[in-house]
């Protein structure tokens, strides 16, 4: 039915009556939001400090977990500041102020230099020889990636991976795994592994499943509060669709196994048929994030805890299966007892 001329006129007013509110809505909004702005920092060595201190204070991850005092850390470096303090005095102090929270993925960036905190590892003692592994990998190693692999005397492959910056694609692991077929069990070696790109490690670890797992949780920050964050989504790991691993797998871990290869040793120790061997990895489980201050520095932070699949924090690091570092006497004799441990774990598991 066609509406009749009269009711037109009422129409239109009501729709100008509806725009004339709408307008007058945005403009609240526009006034509102030019109101609430960002808090600007001058680039003076106090400027940088604070915008330093506010960057930290409402968006890392971990200052409840950790139960680091962000305001007391405030109050002991802010007397350090002055207006006349070099540069180089600057990067000091606002990299000792980092460092208090013990974070591996925190650091601040100049162009002369990287303030960064290395005792998550430093601090542990020293729990093998990595020139030892070129004994077992010999001189005829392959190459597929960033893996490096090979098939020790009693028929266990060896495979170390040493940097998940260093790409390895699908190709690659279906010539690896097909490589070792023949083997009765294999030994991944990321100890030393620093992290890298988390893709990669995913692309490994989906190798060694023949379901979809739940390995863990992710948070995001929602507010400028310590302890604001989303609901914990969860995170899974999903069996690749070529070749995958069913025999035993060792995994050597130790301290400098941080970042992506933590949050690949997490999931692979909820696979079966894998046995982590070594050291506690170094943790650093909080997704990183970059900033800048009013002087161009660049600051980098932990942004997004990472839980284990029963919601506890990883950012310390994951204990082992079995715990085992490298013995003075069979250093002395050029034998890794990590690497020995585990072909004695795959021999009993033929």
């Amino acid at each position: 039915m066609t509406p009749s001329n009269s009711t037109l006129p009422t129409n239109n007013h009501h729709l100008s009556t509806i725009n004339y509110h709408l307008s007058i809505i945005l403009l609240l909004l526009l006034t509102l939001s030019s109101c609430i702005r960002e808090e600007q920092f001058d680039n003076t060595p106090r400027g940088n400090f604070e915008a330093l201190w506010k960057t930290i204070d409402e968006r890392y991850c971990y200052l409840d977990y950790k139960q680091v005092d962000w305001d007391d850390v405030h109050d002991r470096y802010a007397p350090l500041i002055t207006d006349d303090m070099s540069s180089s005095g600057l990067f000091e102090v606002l990299g000792n102020m980092l460092a208090e929270l013990k974070d591996g993925h925190v650091n601040l960036y100049s162009t002369s230099n990287m303030a960064r905190y290395w005792n998550w590892y430093l601090d542990y003692p020293r729990n093998f020889n990595e020139s030892i592994i070129e004994q077992y990998l010999g001189r005829d190693y392959r190459i597929a990636g960033g893996i490096k692999y090979t098939i020790l005397e009693d028929n266990i492959g060896y495979a170390q991976y040493e940097d998940f910056s260093s790409g390895v694609g699908e190709g690659n692991l279906d010539e690896v795994l097909s490589y070792f077929a023949i083997c009765d069990g294999l030994i991944i070696d990321v100890r030393n592994n620093g992290g890298g790109v988390l893709t990669y490690a995913e692309r490994f670890a989906s190798r060694f499943t023949n379901e979809k797992v739940l390995t863990g949780y992710i948070m995001h920050k929602t507010g400028k509060g310590h302890s604001d964050f989303s609901e914990p989504e969860p995170v899974y790991v999903t069996p690749s669709n070529s070749i995958r691993w069913q025999k035993p797998v060792i995994v050597l871990t130790n301290r400098h196994a941080y970042s992506a290869t933590n949050d690949f040793v997490n999931a692979m120790r909820y696979f079966p048929n894998v046995t982590l061997v070594g050291d506690k990895t170094g943790g650093g489980a909080g997704l990183p994030f970059s900033s800048e201050l009013p002087n161009g520095w660049g600051v980098r932070f932990s942004a997004s805890p990472h839980l284990d699949a029963d919601r506890r924090h990883i950012e310390f690091g994951i204990d082992p299966d079995i715990k085992v570092d490298m013995t003075s006497e069979d250093e002395a004799r050029g034998v890794d007892t990590i690497i020995e441990t585990a072909r004695q774990l795959i021999g009993q598991q033929r």
